[in-house]
């Protein structure tokens, strides 16, 4: 089962948008953050690092304005190293 707790608590919040942002919505991304990590949430971190990850393409947003992978995309290390009961 995904420890989504553990994600949320302990990697960054880049790393939370590069797996989550091109399958979940951001609402429900901000959502766990209230739920896991508020400190997130009030310090007004998730919306500049969601841009900054646009910006550097790692991240973009589809012809229907979807996030999607971008160009430069790549896997957070938490994710290539399967922890949290990713497989």
């Amino acid at each position: 089962m995904l420890n989504l707790e553990g994600i949320y608590k302990n990697e960054s919040v880049e790393d939370v948008l590069l797996h989550f942002a091109p399958r979940t919505s951001y609402p429900s991304i901000d959502r766990m953050y209230v739920k896991y990590n508020f400190d997130v949430v009030a310090k007004a971190q998730l919306y500049p690092a969601l841009a900054k990850l646009l910006k550097e393409g790692k991240l973009a947003k589809s012809e229907k304005g979807h996030i999607v992978k971008g160009p430069n995309w790549q896997a957070p290390k938490f994710v290539t190293e399967k922890k949290y009961g990713i497989e």
